[in-house]
């Protein structure tokens, strides 16, 4: 109990049910140590998920009308990653906190980042059930929109090299190239259309008065689907 106490202290919310954040913290490696199948936080971070993602969306909608529905997207992602939770979840400390098996414990698990981000929406869906919206608004405004204005800034970057970091994020191996697609009309008003393509698979096409400009559109639509298809 002084665990949890000293959690709820972290958190900044006292649990009216304090076995809702035991079973937040309870990693699904535990629960079959034990023999207490379905007692981890596995359906919790299903829950949480998705709270995150209406909380997020709503801030971002109420707070940025001036960004376009991919825009919104990509900050979306970036603020909700594994990656961006897992920090959070550090900067609470939720780590010393979880429930690990004997084995998990071994293998560092306090510090994954899978485990940890599983974590951070888990709890948050605790506190949502517990305390209703409004309390896990605050923890979403306090560990993942305090990121917001750096993601902002990085999603202000021009497309192509937006993209490139997005693709290089997952796997830095892969080639990135435009490919000349058609050149048309007269030469004083000349339209080109590019393609991009990740290895061999091409992700985005666009137009434009210049192959520059024509690249840039084809990033740009390549990030709206790289996106949605990393989701």
């Amino acid at each position: 109990m002084s665990d949890l106490n000293e959690c709820m202290d972290k958190l900044g919310y006292r649990f009216r049910e304090d076995g809702l954040l035991r079973r937040a913290l309870t990693h699904s490696s535990l629960a079959v140590e034990q023999h207490r199948m379905g007692e981890d936080n596995e359906r919790l971070e299903y829950l949480g998920d998705a709270v995150l993602e209406h909380l997020v969306s709503r801030h971002l909608y109420d707070t940025h009308p001036e960004m376009r529905e991919g825009a919104l997207t990509r900050l979306r992602s970036s603020l909700v990653c594994e990656e961006a939770l897992a920090a959070a979840a550090r900067r609470l400390g939720l780590g010393e906190f979880l429930l690990l098996s004997r084995g998990e414990e071994q293998c560092g698990g306090r510090k994954k980042d899978s485990i940890l981000s599983d974590a951070f929406e888990a709890v948050l869906a605790a506190i949502y059930l517990d305390g209703g919206l409004a309390e896990a608004q605050k923890l979403v405004q306090d560990y993942v929109l305090c990121a917001e204005g750096q993601e902002k800034r990085s999603s202000s970057k021009d497309s192509k090299t937006a993209f490139q970091e997005l693709v290089h994020a997952d796997h830095k191996g892969r080639t990135i190239r435009y490919e000349l697609v058609s050149e048309s009309g007269p030469d004083h008003k000349k339209e080109f259309t590019m393609r991009v393509l990740v290895d061999d698979t091409e992700w985005g096409m666009g137009s434009g008065p210049s192959k520059q400009t024509a690249g840039q559109a084809a990033a740009q639509m390549a990030m709206e689907r790289y996106t949605k298809a990393c989701d």
